[in-house]
């Protein structure tokens, strides 16, 4: 027998699948549901001259339906959160990896070239101090 509750749920959308394949269901005859599934079977049975059975069945197959594919989204999503967790420590892995390499770098370059890299240490910290001054100046 189909869920009561389920068919709640999902009522908007089974109203629509069971306007399509009975038609002369009106929507205001849909709209009166209360959730009382024995009163709908019986009125799609009087409007359509469906079978009982026929019409359970149908309605099963309806919340089964929505049911899985809840499940089938639930499911994609946690798929797609992992995917995207697995993408962000990898990005971060490579960032670490980039940042580590760039320190090795400067650091050899400064034991090879001590005096030059003093230099350039000098200059930017005039040029920085020049700038902050002229900044500061001017308020």
């Amino acid at each position: 027998m189909v869920n009561s509750q389920t068919l709640q749920g999902h009522w908007n959308e089974i109203k629509g699948k069971l306007r399509t394949k009975w038609g002369q269901l009106s929507n205001d005859e849909l709209q009166s549901f209360n959730g009382n599934v024995e009163q709908l079977v019986g009125m799609i049975q009087r409007k359509t001259g469906e079978a009982r059975g026929s019409v359970e069945h149908y309605l099963e197959e309806l919340t089964s339906n929505g049911a899985s594919a809840v499940s089938q989204a639930s499911e994609a999503v946690r798929e797609y959160a992992q995917q995207a967790a697995g993408a962000v420590q990898e990005g971060s892995k490579q960032a670490m990896e980039n940042v580590r390499r760039g320190y090795d770098e400067a650091e050899e370059m400064i034991r090879q070239r001590p005096g030059e890299s003093a230099a350039v240490c000098f200059g930017v910290g005039v040029l920085v101090g020049a700038i902050l001054g002229i900044a500061l100046r001017g308020r």
